[in-house]
């Protein structure tokens, strides 16, 4: 789809919502291509948002760019215009939401050896990479029994939501998908080699990564889901839907449902793990310091750390200041 027509649907149809001027508007995007010089492509990218009240952050390296943006619509919509302009972006094809509470705390353009980590040499799908299912797909093609479904996020994303039926490798982060694959898949190639193996993730680099280092390891049958559960909610009817639950995103928002409304979850910032009301209730939450996920894993030096930050984001909220503090540190290392 034209990025243009599918950028002015999502204006249209959120267009009450946007009229009350404080709607932001929450944009992620990646494209793995080439980058010859990511210095120079950095400077590029700042002096598009320089002078702007865009905050979030973008992540650049030799395979690509991956980001998550917010702001107000004139904002966001020059931004991504400039971003088209660009001969390398004309074709990207964002995902977009609503908030209303900017999620991040400022404007962040950085340098990664990887846009999402890996850690295998060499991957990359400017290389090779698997066949692409579009949401309007997605449900055809999951309901095949035959089809391995592996959800390639970590385990604390899993836990509030899923496709049916899909696999969940029990990771912690995406570096430890190859150790799942080698323990999981390969031991059974024979087995798998002519099977349909189709995978997932939150806004779709994960997966297609993940189909890029399948086929490196000798798998050829394999799909991903295109644009990620974010498109998969954006773009499929609730009614139809084959997702259960919510779906952790990188940011203040937490969790979003369908048509990308946020959800009902919080985040323990001990551990990272998503929590509802109940959870909240338990004895060992105590906010900012620790849940009933990581009460017994955290030293009593750290719950004093945490404790300490917390105080500092309440003072700085009391000041209606914002607070650059480690509550994302871990997050920031999962986009």
């Amino acid at each position: 789809m034209n990025p243009y027509i599918d950028y002015k649907s999502f204006l249209d149809k959120n267009q009450n919502n946007l009229s009350n001027n404080k709607a932001l508007i929450v944009v992620s995007f990646y494209k793995f291509f080439e980058v010859v010089d990511k210095t120079k492509f950095q400077s590029v990218i700042k002096g598009i948002f320089n002078n702007k009240s865009v905050k979030g952050t973008i992540l650049i390296a030799n395979e690509g760019i991956n980001g998550t943006i917010c702001g107000l619509q004139n904002d966001i919509t020059l931004s991504l215009t400039q971003l088209w302009g660009l001969e390398s972006l004309l074709d990207l094809q964002p995902k977009y939401s609503l908030t209303n509470e900017m999620p991040f705390f400022r404007m962040k353009i950085k340098l990664k050896k990887e846009i999402v980590t890996l850690g295998v040499a060499g991957v990359s799908p400017t290389k090779e990479v698997g066949e692409y299912l579009k949401p309007e797909e997605w449900n055809d093609f999951i309901s095949d029994e035959t089809v391995l479904l592996i959800d390639t996020r970590n385990n604390y994303e899993v836990s509030i939501g899923t496709f049916e039926n899909a696999v969940n490798p029990n990771i912690k982060s995406f570096r430890d998908f190859p150790k799942w694959v080698s323990n999981n898949l390969l031991n059974n190639k024979d087995i798998l080699k002519n099977k349909k193996i189709g995978m997932f993730c939150t806004g779709g680099i994960r997966c297609e990564k993940s189909t890029s280092y399948l086929k490196s390891v000798g798998f050829d049958n394999v799909f991903h889901l295109e644009g990620g559960i974010l498109k998969y909610l954006e773009k499929t009817p609730e009614e139809n839907s084959k997702w259960n639950g919510s779906c952790f995103v990188f940011d203040y928002r937490v969790s979003v449902k369908h048509d990308l409304k946020v959800g009902d979850y919080d985040m323990c910032f001990a551990c990272r793990m998503p929590i509802n009301d109940a959870d909240k209730s338990h004895n060992h939450f105590i906010q900012g310091e620790s849940c009933h996920h990581c009460y017994n894993e955290s030293s009593f030096s750290q719950k004093k750390r945490f404790n300490e930050r917390q105080k500092q984001i309440e003072l700085s909220k009391a000041r209606n200041e914002s607070h650059i503090g480690s509550n994302f540190k871990k997050i920031k290392n999962n986009f």
